[in-house]
């Protein structure tokens, strides 16, 4: 039986034009009959994708249409299926974000890479950290800080000057950016099933935003983070091309 492939694409033209040529090659399966997804993108659209697709369980295989494409695999057109039988499948799980704005109002996110909080004015932001219950920073002053995911430590989190993490890491990267006091303060590993909550101190005159994966929440009071067991994402990767390699290469550009 021929295997059935649901294609994505990002709205630019390079990546419409490639569905277009995919699907008059191999055909178009609607998502909740498919046997696999590919996305035709960069990694926001790959983000995008994984979120829009979670409760289907089905595997998405990446192909680069945008930039970076650090979750994607090269682009062509000959040989998919035989591609798709042979690509290895990696599993990531994402952060639950549970953020309390100052009007109180509960919102609440997924995000795949990390949880970012960001100062939203001209003054540092002064933050507040406590893990599984416990105060363990009672002042960071910074321009903000993040919890990364493996999957997503070679993106922000590694701008931040923030570990990368081997993919199978049972582990999180709490990160600050651009730390002001403690100044020598450099973050913290944390074990995967940590529960991390921020709170923003003297949010009247210095407002902190939350990020999950571009959805942004203003003027929040606090924010609680943990990883989500219960929702796993397959990504396909070509052999010998997988997150666990891209990540260690990625330490040796």
């Amino acid at each position: 039986m021929p295997l059935r492939i649901a294609f994505l694409a990002s709205e630019v033209a390079v990546a419409q034009t490639a569905r277009a040529t995919l699907i008059g090659r191999y055909g178009d399966a609607p998502c909740d009959n498919a046997d696999v997804i590919v996305a035709l993108g960069g990694d926001g659209f790959m983000l995008r994708t994984l979120h829009a697709t979670q409760h289907l369980s089905v595997p998405v295989y990446g192909m680069n249409r945008g930039t970076i494409g650090f979750l994607m695999n090269d682009y062509g057109e000959s040989d998919l299926p035989e591609r798709l039988a042979a690509a290895e499948e990696e599993v990531i799980n994402p952060l639950a974000m549970r953020a309390m704005d100052r009007a109180g109002k509960l919102h609440e996110a997924l995000a795949i890479n990390e949880v970012s909080l960001l100062r939203a004015g001209p003054q540092a932001a002064k933050l507040r950290i406590t893990v599984d219950g416990r105060l363990r920073l009672a002042e960071l002053v910074c321009d903000g800080a993040l919890l990364a995911t493996p999957a997503g430590s070679t993106a922000y989190n590694y701008s931040a000057h923030g570990p990368i993490l081997p993919i199978g890491a049972d582990v999180l990267a709490l990160t600050a950016i651009a730390a002001f006091r403690p100044r020598r303060w450099r973050g913290a590993l944390l074990p995967k099933t940590a529960r991390v909550r921020f709170d923003a101190v003297e949010a009247d005159k210095r407002p902190v935003m939350a990020d999950a994966d571009s959805i942004s929440i203003d003027d929040i009071d606090w924010v609680e983070i943990r990883s989500e067991p219960d929702i796993r994402h397959r990504i396909l990767f070509d052999p010998g091309h997988g997150l666990e390699e891209r990540l260690i290469a990625e330490q040796f550009n």
